[in-house]
């Protein structure tokens, strides 16, 4: 039980996560739509790992099909310019998916980058599974990626779990997973500059 309430504590700290029914009209969705060409499609996530106590604070997945997005349940990052349909954000260029990780990496938190390519069926999948799942309620990140990953081909080993470490280390055991953690000396009150600049930040 403590355990438990620990991680909720890490999670509430990190996300202040609160179920966020905001739904981007059609035509901005469409209009930040982006689709990396000649990249694999891929499934990654990413984890928010507490450097002092080492346990996890927030999951996350970002999908690489037909277009790219990031399915960030209940999570605080947003970008101006990015639509978001609940927890779903649009138009993740490799510039946003920088801002994604300079957000979450700072003096407190790494974020660890785990990916798995994918067929393009699989892709497509998961794209409807994040589309499809609706806001998620606070602190339930962990649980709404786990379950996202578990109703998907060649990942339903993955555990049913709120625990965002228990989830990165199964899927650090996927075969064919590339891994890279994401260090940053910023001091945790540089994050709220960062979303005041990228007001005017091209993401293309």
């Amino acid at each position: 039980m403590l355990r438990l309430m620990l991680c909720l504590v890490a999670l509430v700290g990190l996300a202040s996560c609160g179920a966020d029914h905001t739904w981007a009209p059609d035509a901005e969705v469409q209009a930040a739509r982006f689709s990396p060409e000649g990249e694999p499609t891929s499934i990654t996530l990413y984890t928010v790992i507490n450097k002092r106590s080492g346990a996890g604070a927030h999951s996350a997945i970002m999908v690489n099909g037909s277009e790219r997005v990031m399915f960030d349940p209940a999570g605080t990052w947003y970008h101006p310019k990015l639509p978001i349909r609940n927890d779903v954000h649009f138009g993740m260029t490799d510039k946003a998916i920088a801002f994604y990780i300079d957000y979450h990496a700072r003096s407190t938190y790494d974020v660890l980058e785990q990916k798995v390519l994918v067929t393009p069926e699989v892709a497509e999948l998961v794209l409807h599974l994040v589309e499809e799942h609706g806001a998620v309620a606070k602190s339930m990140c962990t649980e709404a990626t786990s379950s996202i990953l578990r109703a998907t081909p060649g990942f339903q080993s993955m555990p049913s779990t709120w625990y965002p470490k228990k989830l990165s280390d199964a899927f650090g055991q996927l075969p064919g997973v590339t891994t890279r953690l994401i260090t940053d000396d910023d001091d945790d009150s540089n994050h709220g500059i960062l979303l005041v600049q990228a007001n005017g930040d091209p993401l293309e």
